[in-house]
């Protein structure tokens, strides 16, 4: 998930740099958003158009929504058939009824195979399945817990450091801001001077 950059803060010096008043949070915010706005061209928002369904999924679709039941599978022929009532006339006529038999046969077959191996070693495999789920379990706790003792070591060394040369951060800061108020001052009795100069060669011309 990505945050939008008037709301992201980039922790550089967390331990020295103070928080901003929220006034000055919101003239920075304002700035953002009229560079934002005069650099990058507005985009047209995408027109939404509804989607293609193909007729098979519109009939699924209309299907879901009538709350209607999957008829996808004839379930009756893994049930098990009843006996003929009636001879048939031509042997053609066994066909159907056999190949439901054989269907019947063996989907009951494979169920009560695997119905036996349920009995016999199932509890066993729910056994060594929740064991192998317990091991996966620790094995991420003992990863988080170690990540998170990272995290710790990494936040405090940086804070340690930080502290350390946050004494020589303020004396450079204000090193620097007097030296910008000793340029200012600079020019400004710089433009003073030119001025004095200007007015003495308007006046001796």
């Amino acid at each position: 998930m990505t945050s939008s950059i008037r709301t992201t803060v980039h922790e550089s010096l967390p331990y020295i740099d103070k928080d901003p008043t929220p006034a000055e949070r919101k003239a920075a915010e304002s700035l953002i958003t009229s560079e934002l706005s005069s650099s990058s061209p507005q985009e047209p928002a995408p027109s939404h158009t509804s989607p293609n369904f193909t007729p098979l999924l519109k009939a699924e679709l209309e299907r879901v929504s009538n709350k209607q039941p999957l008829k996808a599978i004839d379930l009756s022929r893994y049930e098990i058939q009843e006996s003929l009532s009636d001879a048939p006339s031509k042997p053609s006529d066994l066909i159907p009824p056999l190949s439901r038999a054989y269907a019947t046969h063996t989907y009951l077959q494979g169920r009560q195979t695997h119905l036996q191996l349920l009995e016999a070693y199932g509890k066993n495999a729910w056994l060594v399945g929740n064991w192998q789920t317990e091991a996966d379990l620790a094995a991420l706790e003992r990863d988080l817990a170690a990540t998170k003792k990272e995290v710790d070591i990494v936040n405090i060394q940086r804070r340690r450091l930080q502290d350390e040369v946050g004494e020589e951060l303020k004396g450079l800061e204000e090193t620097w801001k007097k030296g910008v108020g000793r340029v200012l001052e600079t020019e400004i009795a710089t433009e003073a001077l030119r001025q004095q100069v200007l007015e003495k060669q308007r006046s001796g011309a």
